[in-house]
This record gives C-alpha cells, structure tokens and sequence, in this order.
C-alpha cells in the first residue's frame, strides 16, 4: 500500500478509469496492490530494528515534502539541502508527528532558524551523519514498532549530489550500512501502524 492520500487519489483516478475501459474489478485491484510506486518518491527502503526508512527524495520542494510528513504517525525527518525561495511555510502544518528533524546542506542553518519554535532539531550536515542519528534516536526513543525515518528534504540536491536520484540512492546505501536487524519493508505488516490513521492534507 502506497502512502498518503494523494496516491490513494491516483489510485481512485487509475480504478475509475481502468474500469470504464471495461477491465474486471479483482484485475484493476490486483495490479494497484502490487504497484511498488517509483524510486525517491516516499519509496519503502527497508526496516531496521523495525524503524521504517523512507525515500522520498525527490521531493526537492516544501510542497511536496508536506504530503509525506502528513503521511505517517512518528517521523524523524532528514530535510535540507540547497534551499529555494518560498521558505518552509507549506511544511510548517504538518509537524505535528515529527520527532526530530536532522537538518543537512547549505540550507541547514536557515531550516533550524526556522523549526526550532515546532520541532527539535539537529544540525547533521551530511546525509550519512542524519541517517546514523535519526536510526539512533529512534531506537532510544522506543518508537521502533511505527517510527519512520523519512528523507524527504523540501529541498534541490546540488550542494552535495548530482540530482535528487542521488542523493536518493546515498539513503539507500546508508541505511543499508547501519548496524541491527534488517527485514524488506514491502512484506512487512507493520507498515499501517507506521502510517496510523493519517490521511494527510494534499
């Protein structure tokens, strides 16, 4: 199952017009339970010691950042990167489930100065350092059973990747490398209590 309400408003649009064509219900159903979505779009890495670890780096903007944090319970989100104009005011209504921020990139200092009233933060600097402390946090923090560590940075890559694809893929290999128990997020049941009851506002 896909999170946040804008994809289940994809998948009601994709049934609907699926089924005008004439296509049998159980088959338009069958194909969107095993649609995984796209890569660096709030794509499922995996868990480790049960935290759930999200890539959702494309989304290079608050706009889209804020349809992820209103899709799940417990966050401990990696944002930042090379800032654009507009601010942080779109994501500034859905911090209400965010733990903990780890701020990275040349955005970092202004994000801070912008969440420390909402949210606690920490100052990472690097991807690699904000996976290490968001899985860390976690884990002290008793949250393994519906915590997700979300990289959904509301911000452009360029300071330190390529594109968002890379940077995308530096989660990838970085939660890979902690330390703990992993297990594949796509067989896990766990992963409605990680999304809870929230259908977020797109």
């Amino acid at each position: 199952t896909l999170p946040g309400e804008h994809n289940w408003q994809n998948a009601a649009a994709a049934y609907a017009a699926a089924r005008a064509t004439g296509v049998a219900a159980h088959a338009v159903m069958a194909c969107i339970n095993s649609y995984p979505g796209l890569a660096h779009r709030q794509e499922l890495i995996e868990r480790v010691d049960g935290i759930l670890f999200v890539n959702d780096s494309k989304a290079t903007n608050p706009d889209a950042a804020a349809k992820a944090l209103s899709s799940y319970d417990t966050i401990y989100w990696i944002a930042g990167g090379q800032p654009k104009e507009g601010g942080l005011d779109a994501v500034m209504e859905h911090l209400g489930n965010v733990r903990h921020a780890y701020l990275i990139g040349e955005a970092a200092s202004a994000m801070g100065d912008q969440l420390n009233s909402r949210v606690t933060c920490t100052q990472s600097g690097d991807l690699a350092t904000a996976i290490s402390a968001a899985h860390a946090q976690a884990v002290s923090d008793g949250a393994e059973r519906d915590a997700v560590v979300l990289l959904s940075p509301a911000c452009a890559s360029f300071d330190q990747f390529s594109d968002f694809e890379a940077r995308g893929n530096a989660f990838r290999d970085g939660v890979g490398e902690l330390p703990g128990t992993h297990t594949d997020a796509e067989d896990d049941d766990d992963m409605t209590d990680a999304m809870g009851s929230v259908g977020g506002t797109a």
